[in-house]
């Protein structure tokens, strides 16, 4: 699997998803916006919920969104549909170099990933590489069925909120 995704930015703004081996999946995007403020995005709770839940996804709300994002903090995401029932992800930063690098763990379940994201500074815009790697093939194979689904769509919502932060 690799493709070229449009967005509504155009060519710029293009992302491109990889498959890589059995483990691998990498996903990149060019941003309009300095690695500080993509960066600010990616570590501010009140900036996280206003992009992290796909809208297509009808009801789905993140409802509760707790992230210390430093070097061995912890993450807590916990998403609702209105109900009662919910879903929680959560795990622990590996690594954190403020407007570089983010890296945590996906501990909810045995098949989570370890992700990556960097933030490349491109002469005022950003190229950001979304990076996970899963135990399993399967494990891989099933977040390429559910969750990684949304990425396209994650992204997109990102690039309005940075847009709209006007720096």
């Amino acid at each position: 699997m690799n493709q070229q995704v449009d967005n509504a930015g155009g060519a710029q703004n293009r992302m491109s998803v990889e498959r890589r081996g059995d483990h691998e999946l990498v996903i990149t995007r060019t941003f309009n916006a300095p690695p500080s403020t993509v960066y600010r995005a990616w570590t501010q709770p009140d900036l996280f919920q206003r992009w992290w839940t796909p809208k297509s996804v009808p009801g789905l709300s993140l409802a509760s969104c707790d992230m210390d994002v430093r070097t061995g903090g912890k993450y807590r995401l916990e998403f609702g549909t209105g109900g009662s029932d919910t879903m929680a992800f959560y795990g622990k930063y590996l690594e954190v170099v403020p407007n570089e690098r983010i890296v945590w763990t996906n501990d909810e379940g045995e098949e989570g990933a370890v992700t990556t994201v960097t933030f490349e500074d491109q002469g005022g815009k950003t190229l950001l590489t979304f990076h996970e790697i899963y135990p399993s093939k399967e494990a891989l194979e099933e977040a390429l069925q559910g969750s990684a689904v949304a990425l396209p769509e994650q992204m997109e919502q990102l690039d309005d909120l940075l847009s709209s932060m006007g720096e």
